[in-house]
């Protein structure tokens, strides 16, 4: 896929910092083969323009006692303005909610929920997702393992 006003070293730079966001502009600059200051340049653009929205660290789930992982599928019961507003304000209330995206299909809305265990997710289940107006449905799965995680999409030049 091409991105268009990306040069090669914008890439080059998106791909390292992706790799490891905590490099120092030096360290990156030596990486890409730019001088420091077209790459602090450069890193000031991508984010003025929204393509690096931030830096942050990675959390392993699991080593925090969060071993488990439930992806719910939701259905409301009407999908007018009022109601997914309704649902997405309640969805931002609840810190076991990792994700939380606006779906097609037969679902409205698909959440990527982590816990201490399944007792703490059904407890979460039961005492906090099902009692939100206007949640029709509610099917959830469990992954056995996680097979690929990706840190930024596939940039080409």
């Amino acid at each position: 896929m091409k991105i268009a006003q990306l040069d090669r070293f914008d890439v080059q730079i998106l791909r390292t910092l992706a790799a490891d966001g905590r490099m120092s502009v030096l360290e990156l600059s030596e990486r890409v083969g730019l001088s420091p200051t077209p790459v602090s340049r450069r890193l000031h653009r991508l984010e003025e323009r929204g393509i690096i929205t931030g830096y942050s660290a990675r959390i392993d789930e699991a080593a925090l006692g969060f071993n488990v992982t439930v992806f719910v599928s939701v259905q409301l019961d009407k999908q007018v303005d009022d109601a997914l507003a309704r649902f997405e304000s309640a969805i931002r209330g609840f810190p076991e909610v990792m994700d939380c995206w606006l779906m097609t299909g037969n679902r409205d809305y698909l959440l990527r929920v982590v816990t201490t265990s399944l007792g703490s997710f059904e407890s979460f289940l039961t005492g906090q997702l099902t009692k939100v107006p206007g949640v029709a449905n509610i099917e959830s799965s469990i992954p056995i393992r996680r097979v690929k995680s990706a840190a930024a999409p596939p940039i080409e030049m």
